[in-house]
């Protein structure tokens, strides 16, 4: 065994030994510095809940025409100088928002530190009501507005819509046709038959009628430019898209029927 080699061993030991101890010492720091950070930071944020800059300190709403401001923020349960900015849950609050029927969506924002914005997107106008000769604005989801309008180019006129159930179903379907295509329509009529209670009868500007089943319409309308294309355009009719699509021209009957796929 050699007694040098034991003494240069031990030797070294000896130096590493300060700088182990700092090495410890260094990560007992770390570890108070750390303490401290949190302690501190729990604090703070004690002393900001209990402050009134924690609370909510305003609402702005913005995109709404027919909801009001009252309404929306009635239905967001923010209440300023109250509610919590950091707790208050922005899916929860949206939902809430949304259970007017006016509203298509809402979504909320947070504004560091204590504000909040409620942006909304409403249903638009997809067709007019007609009761008694006075208007009224029908929105994507069927829902009727109570206000009494001027129809413009927004969407067609409904007549003879007492069913409030259909009337809905038929507010879906023209939600799928272009904005084109629903301009095209001037009326639309609800005229159901015992065969069929979701026939319906449109006035087009074009000076044709079509017939038509609500639950079919969307697929089927979206062919009407191309029917009337390959038809003779100074010889108006009706397009019927109800089952077998086929065009029978005024005043002719049975005998002017022409099948289009044919």
């Amino acid at each position: 065994m050699n007694p040098n080699h034991e003494r240069e061993k031990i030797v070294n030991i000896e130096e590493r030994i300060p700088k182990i101890k700092e090495q410890r010492k260094q990560k007992a720091n770390r570890r108070l510095i750390s303490f401290i950070v949190l302690f501190f930071m729990m604090v703070l944020i004690i002393v900001y809940l209990q402050m009134p800059i924690s609370k909510v300190s305003s609402v702005t709403v913005s995109g709404n025409e027919n909801v009001s401001v009252k309404e929306i923020n009635a239905l967001s349960d923010i209440h300023n100088g109250q509610t919590e900015f950091w707790s208050l849950n922005k899916k929860k609050t949206e939902e809430k928002v949304e259970q007017n029927k006016l509203v298509k969506k809402a979504e909320l924002s947070k504004v560091f530190p204590n504000k909040v914005s409620i942006h909304i997107e409403e249903y638009k106008t997809i067709a007019y009501l007609q009761r008694h000769d006075v208007y009224y604005e029908v929105l994507e989801n069927g829902t009727v507005l109570p206000n009494e309008v001027t129809p413009d180019d927004a969407g067609p006129i409904l007549v003879d819509w007492t069913n409030a159930k259909k009337r809905v179903k038929m507010a879906e379907q023209l939600d799928k046709l272009s904005g084109s295509l629903k301009q095209s329509i001037s009326e639309i009529y609800y005229t159901p038959v015992k065969m069929d209670q979701d026939r319906i009868k449109l006035y087009m500007n074009d000076g044709y009628v079509v017939t038509a089943s609500i639950k079919t319409f969307a697929g089927r309308m979206k062919t009407y430019p191309s029917i009337v294309s390959q038809l003779d355009g100074g010889k108006k009719g009706i397009i019927h898209l109800e089952v077998a699509t086929y065009f029978e021209e005024f005043n002719k009957g049975k005998s002017g029927k022409k099948k289009e796929n044919d």
